[in-house]
């Protein structure tokens, strides 16, 4: 390495970890970590959550300060865009003209929320949860007695739903599909936090497209395709994500569902890795198919192997994904890709949760999925996690048995392989 010094553009949490984990890694030539917005870097799971209904004014939860990243003498940029990517020069340049050299770049640029088009629906009480100022905004509009639609019944959806019934909110969710939690979620747990949410009173609406939408005083007007109308206060919309691409592409590096990289988060570029959830990548426990995740822990793990790699560590990326989503009282947690199970067991272990695990036909198990109590769940999926990691084949009626636990199961396909 010529070592002109390492740049990352992105100060999420993909971002964040990287630019700490260069440095724990004994990285001592300079660190540039370039953010977009104003903020410190922050965590962006409680936005959705805890920073609606808490009593106090909300701030940023913060990943690390700037404090921290000066003793650890990492440049952050904050409040920056970068226009431009040059290859040939191996330089970037900000809005404000500034060029930046790199001897290696991580794209760390995350995601933006998939628009909502619609003739009219460019209402100031439209909104989208993306980031600390989009929560700050909403939050506003939570009272009691308002009516806040909901479009959208992924995670963000029914989180937002779940903050708003909590501050006293009437609450219509919206859903073109025929259930919630269409993407990596059985329909068997999606029933059961329908139903949670059903009994806080959120009512759905599915199979419905949106027509118009009008401002009509403080109020907004839905009419739907089928001619019935919803009048509310306000609207959120969480349809999902577009990975933010723009920068690769614009210097010709190979997109595909995110920019592309390797195992080893290197784009087509030299010198250029991409990670979060801004990148889709080949996993290896899934025939090697080209996957993109949003979630926390993969943004947090991707960032720090992108460091060690960009110092030429070559691991590849093989842990096993992992999500969850607080519903109320009960806490949601997937590891594996669900869609690459062929049939499922389930395990009720009564008051705790439930459990359900996806496998291949010749019995391998690629995720499992559970919900209810988080001091329960948590340990079993980490232990299904493990053997998901291990490509086990548990035995069927074991996984079925709440009698019979995960961590014995766990120890007997180890010592199998022995």
């Amino acid at each position: 390495m010529n070592q002109l010094g390492m740049v990352i553009i992105g100060a999420g949490e993909c971002g964040t970890r990287a630019a700490m984990e260069l440095r724990a890694q004994g990285w001592t030539v300079s660190i540039t970590l370039i953010g977009e917005e104003q903020w410190e870097p922050y965590e962006r799971p409680p936005l959705s959550k805890r920073l609606l209904v808490e009593d106090s004014e909300p701030a940023p939860v913060l990943i690390v300060n700037s404090e921290k990243l000066s003793q650890h003498d990492i440049t952050f940029m904050s409040g920056c865009t970068v226009k431009e990517i040059n290859r040939n020069t191996r330089s970037l340049m900000l809005d404000g003209g500034q060029q930046i050299q790199y001897e290696r770049l991580l794209l760390a640029t995350g995601a933006c929320p998939r628009n909502f088009s619609l003739t009219g629906s460019e209402t100031a009480n439209v909104s989208y949860l993306r980031t600390f100022s989009d929560a700050a905004s909403l939050r506003k509009r939570l009272h009691p007695d308002k009516h806040i639609v909901v479009v959208g019944g992924g995670f963000i959806g029914l989180e937002v739903a779940a903050s708003a019934i909590e501050q006293g909110c009437k609450v219509t969710l919206i859903e073109l599909g025929p259930r919630i939690l269409m993407r990596g979620v059985p329909k068997e747990i999606a029933d059961i936090v329908e139903a949670r949410h059903r009994a806080a009173g959120v009512e759905f609406k599915y199979g419905v497209s949106i027509d118009t939408i009008e401002d009509i005083g403080d109020q907004q007007v839905i009419t739907f395709a089928d001619g019935t109308v919803v009048k509310c206060d306000s609207i959120v919309v969480g349809i999902g994500a577009i990975p933010e691409t723009g920068l690769a592409a614009g210097c010709g590096l190979e997109i595909e569902n995110g920019v592309c990289v390797d195992e080893m988060l290197r784009t087509s570029g030299p010198n250029i890795f991409a990670a979060g959830d801004c990148c889709s990548f080949p996993h290896r426990l899934y025939g090697g198919k080209r996957i993109r995740l949003e979630s926390w822990r993969n943004a947090q793990d991707q960032g720090s192997l992108a460091a060690r790699n960009m110092l030429d560590a070559g691991e590849p990326y093989t842990t096993v994904p992992w999500f969850w989503s607080d519903q109320y009282e009960q806490t949601l947690q997937v590891t594996g890709l669900t869609d690459f199970g062929d049939f499922i067991v389930s395990r009720d272990c009564g008051d705790n949760g439930k459990l359900f695990f996806h496998l291949t036909d010749d019995g391998r198990l690629v995720s499992a999925s559970a919900i209810g109590s988080i001091s329960k769940i948590a340990k079993d999926i980490r232990f299904s996690e493990m053997m998901i990691h291990q490509q086990a084949r548990p035995d069927l009626k074991a996984l079925a048995n709440p009698d019979i636990k995960l961590k014995t199961l766990l120890r007997d396909v180890a010592e199998s392989t022995l």
